[in-house]
């Protein structure tokens, strides 16, 4: 059996800390805490887990501390983990199997990482993530805002998750950070201006994000899969600011980059249709978008919502537009089983039961 440090970087910490140490504290052989400075109540609450806490002050780069954080891992593994993440039972249960069967001659076990959960605890938004690293390996960080680990080697993709459960976010902060690097005429690659598009949009400034966006789908270099996004993103930009045409058409270029449709592209091309009121091509592109098969082994962005209940629900509306309100039961309650107490949901139930006991 291999042996795993885990490492963590905190600050101020004290409502989550012990949530997610309870989590993994039997699965790790030993614990090592970086605090960078923490005022409140981390440091008493980091002391009932590990001695291995060490202090560092924080220079404002992610990228500098996480790799010093990485230096007093002396396990075979390092598993990394932020304090607002946990481990839910069922993915304790396969990182004790894994760990019990993995190769030592392994580099690197990438896992998926749940970045989103809704009310009904289902996954919003995951992505596969390097996270248990070989030590001797001395893998790296780098990035200045989205930081990412330079890892090559034996590879494997894992079925165990790591959950997010961030109570609070920090808007703007790494979109400061960009503006920094733009002041300081620093030259962005594709990945930065997917990413710098990303930060843009997610704080309004849709204009903006649509030309970052722009130059990562017409740079040569860069990650598929980040051009793929980068199209469906900026035609949510196209949206909010009212133009439909264009929304339309940056959707249908990300299957030039996908080769095949997205669950994620497709349900929001249907929703284009709806409202248009064409809502047999919406039903085409909604009913895509469930029948798309995921493929376990994609690293980029997966938002489940677009192949689950969301598409159903649209579905069953379209339904009961064209009058077709068998149908458009059928999709409700399949809505109904990732959602069973959403309101829309409960109405579309009462109304369409009425619907049909008329006919």
């Amino acid at each position: 059996m291999v042996s795993i440090s885990l490492c963590m970087i905190v600050k101020n910490e004290e409502k989550l800390l012990a949530r997610c140490l309870e989590t993994i504290k039997d699965l790790v052989d030993e614990i090592n805490i970086v605090d960078t400075g923490s005022t409140d109540r981390t440091l008493e609450i980091a002391k009932k887990y590990t001695d291995r806490i060490y202090y560092y002050e924080w220079t404002g780069s992610f990228k500098e501390a996480r790799n010093e954080l990485f230096k007093y891992a002396t396990k075979d593994y390092i598993l990394y983990l932020d304090a607002d993440d946990v481990l839910l039972e069922e993915d304790q249960i396969k990182l004790k199997k894994l760990k019990e069967e993995l190769d030592p001659s392994v580099d690197s076990v990438s896992m998926y990482y749940n970045a989103g959960m809704d009310n009904y605890g289902n996954v919003t938004l995951k992505y596969r993530t390097h996270r248990l690293l070989k030590t001797e390996r001395n893998f790296r960080w780098a990035g200045d805002a989205h930081n990412y680990l330079n890892v090559h080697g034996n590879i494997i993709n894992s079925d165990v998750a790591v959950t997010h459960k961030k109570e609070k976010h920090a808007v703007g902060r790494t979109l400061s950070i960009y503006k920094k690097r733009i002041e300081n005429g620093e030259t962005f690659t594709a990945r930065d201006h997917f990413y710098y598009g990303n930060e843009l949009r997610e704080n309004g400034h849709y204009e903006q994000a649509i030309k970052s966006y722009t130059r990562n789908i017409e740079t040569k270099e860069g990650w598929i899969e980040d051009k793929v996004y980068a199209c469906i993103y900026r035609a949510d930009c196209y949206r909010y600011l009212g133009e439909a045409e264009k929304e339309i058409a940056s959707l249908y270029e990300s299957f030039q980059f996908s080769k095949t449709p997205r669950p994620e592209s497709c349900s929001r091309i249907g929703y284009h249709y709806q409202k248009k009121r064409e809502f047999k091509q919406a039903v085409y592109w909604y009913k895509t978008a469930t029948e798309l098969e995921e493929d376990p082994n994609r690293w980029s962005f997966t938002y489940p919502v677009y192949s689950t209940w969301y598409p159903n629900l649209q579905l069953c509306v379209c339904y009961y537009n064209l009058q077709q309100f068998e149908k458009a039961y059928e999709h409700n309650e399949k809505a109904r089983s990732y959602r069973p107490d959403d309101e829309k949901v409960l109405f579309n139930k009462s109304l369409l039961e009425k619907k049909i006991t008329k006919k």
